[in-house]
Order: C-alpha cells, then structure tokens, then sequence
C-alpha cells in the first residue's frame, strides 16, 4: 500500500495506492468524508471500500482532499475538492492508461463529491455511495445519472433520514439502462458504528455481482 505524491490544481496531494498486478484491470477512487468532521482517506468506511476494490483485481487509490493530511491548501467547500478527485482519477489514468474500467467509491461528503465526479467524467461506469448527504447537499445535478451503482444507508442514520437517501436512489433508478440499487442496513447510524461488518458484505455482494460476466 505504497504512499504516493500527485499533482492537484492547489498544490501537493497525499494518498495511498495499489497497483493490481493484471494487465489492463480496473481503477477505483474511493473518496473520504468531510474534511471539517475528521475526515481523512484513513477512515475506516472508505478503507473497507479500498480493500473491496483490491480484492476483486483493481489498482485502487484513496487520497486524502486538500488541507487533509499531508495534502496542501485549504478546504474549499466542495468546488476544490471536486477538483482534487479529477486530478486522481488523471493520476490514475496516467498509472493505468489500459483500464478496462473505472469505478468511483464515496462515503458521506465523498459519496457527494464523488457523483459529481461521476457526472463530468464518462469514463465512470460504476459507484459504490455510502451514506449520500442527501437533503443536506445538493444532488439535483444528477439528471440524469450517467452509471449504475449503489447508495448503501444506515437505517438509523442521525444525519441524513433513510427515507430522503431512498427518494434519491429512487429517483436515479427511473433512468433506462441506469441500475441503482438501495441497501439499508437496520439500526447502523452514520458512521456505521457497529455494522461494520454487515457493510463491508454490502459492498462486496454488490461489487461481486456487477462484476459477474454477463450471461
């Protein structure tokens, strides 16, 4: 799990990264919460996703946004940080320019900046969204949304009610060709706290069944 150094339009930006060792597999970036709340690629969430991707064969990064870490600048409420996640996924890109595929994993702010993410880069085709601050942040820039994937959701969840992060995958669901799945996991609160383990096999069901050859 080397640490790496890439270029962000602020300055110098820290993450970790494996490299899968197949030709030509798929990149993953998995995306931390808020940066003003604790947030760091360090969080336990975003690692269970990161050792998700390593698992099925992808070369896989999470880094942490600007002001985090080792990371430089300052938090810039979503519009820099969205910027940060770009110049990853080019990092990335560079690393890997045979991807077969690339998918975007994004837990609470992450979850957010990782769909907008999703939105400007075509490439995408897949996500894992964790606990979207649905209501609290604006995910009307989803219209429609480009890629299939999931929004996995505490069924106890104190900061975003379960029943708006539902309307949201709802909505997305309406799309032809366009797949997303809603997972609840009962009584888990928004840092899951306690169902660890019930959300790492969320992910891993999911990742295991988009990934399944087609036929």
């Amino acid at each position: 799990m080397p640490q790496v150094i890439f270029n962000g339009t602020e300055g110098r930006l820290e993450g970790r990264y494996h490299h899968a060792r197949t030709s030509g597999a798929p990149i993953a970036l998995t995306l931390h919460p808020h940066p003003l709340h604790g947030g760091t690629m360090n969080n336990r969430i975003v690692f269970t996703m990161y050792q998700a991707f390593q698992r099925r064969g992808f070369s896989v990064l999470r880094f942490n946004f600007r002001g985090v870490g080792r990371s430089q600048g300052r938090f810039d409420g979503g519009h820099g940080e969205l910027s940060d996640a770009a110049s990853a996924l080019d990092w990335m890109q560079t690393i890997n320019p045979n991807a077969s595929g690339c998918w975007i994993g994004g837990y609470s702010f992450g979850a957010w900046i990782g769909m907008q993410l999703l939105m400007r880069r075509p490439e995408i085709d897949g996500f894992i969204s964790i606990a979207p601050p649905a209501g609290a942040l604006d995910f009307s820039f989803l219209a429609p949304c480009p890629a299939s994937g999931i929004i996995i959701h505490g069924g106890a969840d104190e900061v975003v009610p379960g029943d708006v992060a539902a309307k949201l995958a709802r909505k997305l669901s309406s799309q032809k060709s366009v797949e997303v799945e809603y997972k609840e996991i009962a009584k888990a609160d928004h840092m899951f706290s306690g169902h660890m383990d019930e959300l790492a096999a969320a992910v891993e069901a999911y990742l295991g069944k988009a990934l399944a050859p087609a036929g």
